[in-house]
């Protein structure tokens, strides 16, 4: 049995490695092209936010009232983390549906 070239050998490690991280990142990328599809959901709330921006470097805010709670959500531009704050039977959000 004849072992297989060093230059072979290199190719077909450098393709199955292509292939695999091809594979991942196909696999990433169906989260942030099709939200919602993770979970069933009720009813969506698309009034308008307040924002609150801050200079470069520093993350934003948005706040909304959802029912009689507000919410905060800080984030930082397009990046895939952000942190959430409530807090509950805010005075702004009274009356507000």
């Amino acid at each position: 049995m004849k072992t297989p070239q060093p230059r072979t050998a290199h190719r077909v490690l450098a393709a199955t490695l292509i292939t695999g991280l091809a594979l991942v990142l196909a696999g990433c990328g169906d989260k942030f092209t099709e939200p919602f599809k993770d979970a069933p959901r009720g009813a969506t709330n698309n009034g308008p936010a307040e924002i609150i921006t801050n200079p470069d470097g520093f993350s934003n805010v948005s706040a909304k009232c959802d029912g009689p709670n507000r919410v905060y959500v800080a984030y930082h531009g397009d990046e895939t983390y952000a942190a959430i704050a409530v807090v509950p039977n805010d005075p702004r959000c009274v009356g507000l549906r």
